[in-house]
Formats: C-alpha cells, structure tokens, sequence
C-alpha cells in the first residue's frame, strides 16, 4: 500500500470502557505515513471452499488442433471467478480470535480483510491512548478511531486518521459483506469477519480483537465500498 502523510485532523475521545467514552480534540501533529509493507513471491495455491466459474473451453476441433497436440494458447486455460461474499459454512468465512488476543483470517478472505487482520494484530494488545494514532501511525497507544483507522489504512482503504464521528459518513451505508464500521459521536468499532475490533475489548481479555459482540444502539453502520 502507497504510504501517505495526513494533515491534522480532529480524535475522538471513544473511552476504554464497555460502553463509556470520553470528549473530543484536536491533533496539531501531522500524520507520518505507514510503514511500508514487506512482501515476497510467493506460490499462488487453489484456495480450499472458494466457488469458481469455469468458463466454457475450447474443443480440440475449435482450437484447431488434434486429439493427439494440445493449444498452447491462453484460451485453453480455465476461468476462474471469485465469489464476491463470504459463503454460509462460518469454518471458512469466519476470522477466528486465539487466546492470545490474535486474529486468524478466514480462509475465504479477500486481501483487504487480510490486511486489516493483520494491522489489527500488531496493535491488538497495545494500551489505550486519548488521541493515539492521530498525530503519527505508529504511536505507543490508540485510541477507538485511531485503532480503527490504522487498520484500514493498511488495507488501502484510508489515506489518512479519522475521527469517530467523519466515519459515520465515510464508506457506503448499511453493514457490509466482510467489514462494517460501527460509529457514533463518541465511538467506533469494526466487525471484520465476525469478530469484533474494539478498544473496549482491552478491559475484557487485553486485546481488541474480541470473538463476542455487543450491542450496535445508537451506532451507524457503515462499510468500504464492494466489502
């Protein structure tokens, strides 16, 4: 992901507790960008539980060739075509959160579910911080917003640190296939895969990936475009 530099923005103060939150204010410091991602080549394999769409395949007589000596060209080769949703058997389609407070993604995933999951690991267990995560990405604490927004950034999602209550605009309306963002004024948490990433969750087992949910009143669903 293309790393970019914010400019200021508001934080919210979204409290550490269950339900309870705290006022808002202004971070003067300018946003430095993600670290940029290490990746590797590596093997693509059939993904077990993935639906695909063959395409209709040439005959030996349309391609023009014989029984005996097979195309080379491209046409030969099947289509795929990837289900655009997580599928009804949870095995595969639901993240799975580890004693540990760590996330698995599902086997089902879409890379920028797996992304998220993976942002949201290297913060999971880090302390709740007032305005944390608003003025640099990689700060010793974060807040509600600024958990939330740290990992969508790293899927490419975000540009820059939102505050809760700009999230209750941002996106699409409504709950999404993968991911949904659940804001108010105050706070906001994410489902990504049937779990929840919440900085209340740091009360309850030390980590804001938490397998349980809670009660979305008085929230706005919102989710990224096609997720």
């Amino acid at each position: 992901m293309a790393a970019v530099v914010a400019a200021p923005v508001a934080v919210s103060g979204c409290g550490g507790t269950d339900d309870s939150d705290g006022a808002s204010a202004t971070a003067s410091a300018a946003v430095e960008p993600l670290p940029t991602r290490k990746t590797r080549a590596r093997a693509v394999e059939p993904v077990a539980g993935e639906s695909a769409v063959y395409a209709n395949l040439p005959t030996a007589q349309d391609a023009g060739q014989t029984t005996t000596k097979r195309s080379s060209s491209s046409a030969a080769v099947p289509k795929l075509k990837r289900s655009s949703g997580p599928s009804s058997d949870g095995a595969i389609s639901k993240a799975e959160v580890l004693e540990n407070g760590i996330a698995l993604p599902p086997i089902e995933a879409p890379e920028e579910v797996r992304l998220i999951i993976e942002a949201g690991n290297q913060i999971a267990r880090t302390p709740y911080l007032w305005g944390g995560g608003h003025g640099k990405w990689l700060d010793t604490g974060y807040d509600c917003s600024g958990s939330v927004s740290f990992a969508l950034a790293n899927a490419g999602l975000l540009s820059g640190p939102l505050a809760s209550g700009p999230l209750m605009s941002w996106g699409e309306a409504g709950k999404g296939k993968w991911i949904t963002i659940y804001s108010n004024p105050e706070h906001v948490f994410m489902v990504v895969a049937g779990v929840r990433f919440d900085t209340s969750g740091n009360r309850v087992t030390g980590s804001r990936w938490q397998s349980t949910m809670r009660s979305t009143g008085g929230f706005v669903a919102r989710h990224p475009a096609g997720l």
